[in-house]
């Protein structure tokens, strides 16, 4: 511990890099990032990973503050009581607020055979994994894709365009957060590069074998190389320490993003459950919330009130392939709504997107407070569940101190 207050970020994605360059905004705080690999990944590009047109790793050097120590290691227990971590590589860590941004990653597949002979792709190591087994498979080769959200829409269309036979496997609907004009748009983009997609009933997959993906109406498609994009989990880490979460693991919090059980423990991004009422997983949600946390955490040093949740959202943005995307509007409570905007110009608006990202990163970093979407208007809608659901959301963590 330093004479400092002490915070202890974990987590080194979209929200945990967000909340630990905010941090640095005072000198009397001294910030520290635990993450499990040296390098910054670029989740949003992971289907070029596999594609071969980008590697999806930043330097931390790019979008890290000076200020903030790194620590490349992963976290086995949180002793909440204690104010204190254990490393998993030996040792512990003392702080005094900590930020819980440890993301998602690939949900555990139920499917008989999905966890045996299918690729996941939610991960750096994942997609790396997945690039060396297309690379190896013959040209003709079968790839099968499951799941029709924007990972498997953009991975089926990046190896489409590489000359690869792939087919989509929607288990229903393809692109369900789509308007059903943009849904038509994908549809179009994806039949120009050769895709077969598989959609509407019957068509949730049942098994998966070495060289079959069977489907619940009883149709079996030849598949050399299986992709599995289907759902993301998070890490287990909140309730292995005893802290309080949602069904899926998120760590649940008020709205102010601070846990349930303890005014110190401030969660961002993927692995948040603020009210029990998360938002969808995604990098759009990830950096306002890592932004939300860290204000939260400079609040309370400050012997403030923190501000409460305004997450409003734009819409969805998908690449298909180098040369189309599609940025489909929505509502700011993120609902799609008619307009989209597709074919090269839907390209060069999601390429903006990806390289926006690295730059709102990399601009808080070096001047610390300037990020300011975490603050925009329109979050109305967010607080008419909230209020739908009165009495029925967890305590606050002022009332559970």
């Amino acid at each position: 511990m330093t004479g400092n207050t002490d915070v202890v970020v974990i987590g080194g994605g979209y929200s945990g890099v967000m909340a630990a360059n905010r941090l640095t905004q005072r000198d009397d705080v001294t910030v520290t990032l635990i993450n499990p690999r040296p390098t910054f990944v670029e989740r949003v590009r992971l289907h070029q990973l596999v594609g071969g047109s980008h590697e999806a790793v930043v330097d931390y050097r790019e979008v890290l503050a000076e200020g903030v120590r790194l620590v490349v290691d992963s976290v086995a227990r949180i002793d909440a009581a204690g104010r204190s971590l254990t490393l998993a590589g030996g040792g512990a860590l003392g702080y005094d607020y900590l930020i819980y941004a440890v993301g998602s990653g690939s949900a555990d597949p139920s499917v008989p055979g999905a966890a045996e002979f299918a690729y996941p792709l939610a991960g750096l190591e994942e997609a790396q994994r997945l690039r060396s087994v297309v690379d190896k498979a013959p040209a003709s080769a079968a790839v099968t894709v499951v799941g029709a959200g924007p990972s498997g829409i953009e991975t089926a269309a990046e190896l489409a365009e590489e000359g690869r036979s792939v087919t989509l496997v929607c288990g229903g609907v393809l692109g369900p957060y789509l308007h059903r004009r943009g849904r038509r748009s994908v549809a179009k983009r994806l039949a120009g590069l050769g895709v077969t997609v598989v959609d509407g009933p019957g068509t949730l997959v049942t098994g998966v074998t070495r060289d079959a993906v069977r489907l619940s109406d009883g149709r079996e498609l030849p598949s050399a190389v299986t992709i599995w994009t289907v759902g993301f989990g998070v890490p287990d880490l909140a309730a292995r320490s005893g802290l309080s979460t949602d069904s899926l693991g998120r760590l649940l919090t008020d709205e102010t993003l601070t846990s349930v059980d303890d005014v110190r423990i401030v969660a961002a991004g993927d692995s948040a459950a603020p009210s029990d009422l998360p938002l969808r997983m995604s990098c759009q949600a990830a950096m306002p919330l890592g932004a939300r946390a860290a204000d939260t955490v400079l609040s309370r040093i400050a012997g403030e009130q923190p501000s409460t949740l305004n997450q409003v959202f734009a819409g969805q943005c998908i690449s298909l392939g180098r040369r189309a995307g599609i940025f489909q509007f929505a509502h700011r409570y993120d609902v799609a709504l008619w307009f989209h905007i597709d074919g090269r110009p839907g390209a060069k608006l999601k390429e903006f997107v990806c390289k926006g990202i690295v730059k709102h990163l990399a601009d808080e970093a070096h001047k610390p407070g300037s990020y300011g979407l975490h603050r925009v208007s329109g979050g109305d809608k967010r607080r008419q569940l909230l209020e739908a659901r009165r009495g029925e959301a967890p305590a606050t963590a002022e009332s559970a101190a």
